[in-house]
């Protein structure tokens, strides 16, 4: 009981800082720019509940150069935070991976995605409850709609978690840069209440399940 109350504290929060940052940056949103594509690389794109965890996750590998927060899957266009908050846009908390294929490869990040969240929750991870945040893997092309098959029959088979997988396997369509301040989130706010208790633990259970794909070995920490 006192852990759901500090998790719910937590989020309330979360959504509290949020929301103020959003009035304080104005009117007018402020979204983040996708990066251009460099020589060789690759991009894949997941929803895995709250996009702060899914994106530290994900910067934690090598072979990943950046990782955008955003949205994707739904229907309108520039949505911005609010928007996706009200359940109403079809839009999931999203986050586009920039990787050199080369280094790590997409099995490898299918790997990293199913550790970082809960797969067999619907429409939520954790506290966080709605369709923004379910579980979603964008395909770009028929191996990667084979690999992400592949990597939730293995998931079912391994009875890590005591359900069954409730991922949508989408194919992608387009991603919405999500606002600056949501960007580098973990790292710039590793004390907040949600960060610490909610965010954090998220990317030290993908850590652990990815040794020797990690680019810093060892105690995890956000500098």
């Amino acid at each position: 009981m006192i852990m759901k109350t500090s998790l719910l504290l937590s989020v309330f929060f979360c959504l509290w800082t949020v929301s103020s940052q959003a009035q304080l940056l104005g009117t007018t949103p402020n979204f983040a720019k996708l990066p251009s594509l460099q020589p060789g690389e690759a991009v894949a794109t997941f929803a895995g509940g709250c996009f702060w965890a899914q994106e530290e996750a994900f910067d934690q590998l090598k072979g990943v150069r950046e990782v955008i927060s955003g949205y994707s899957g739904g229907n309108l266009k520039n949505p911005t935070y609010e928007q996706v908050g009200t359940d109403e846009t079809g839009h999931a908390e999203t986050v586009q991976v920039y990787y050199d294929p080369s280094v790590i490869s997409y099995r490898d990040l299918l790997t990293a995605f199913f550790s970082s969240h809960d797969p067999t929750t619907l429409n939520r991870q954790g506290p966080d409850v709605g369709r923004d945040y379910r579980s979603v893997a964008f395909y770009r092309n028929p191996a990667e709609k084979k690999a992400i098959e592949e990597a939730i029959q293995q998931v079912n088979e391994s009875k890590h978690y005591p359900n069954k997988v409730v991922t949508e396997v989408v194919p992608f369509s387009v991603f919405y840069p999500a606002e600056t301040y949501h960007q580098n989130y973990c790292k710039l706010h590793p004390n907040q209440p949600y960060i610490r208790n909610v965010s954090l633990p998220k990317v030290e259970k993908m850590r652990k399940a990815m040794p020797g794909k990690l680019k810093k070995e060892g105690k995890y920490t956000t500098s």
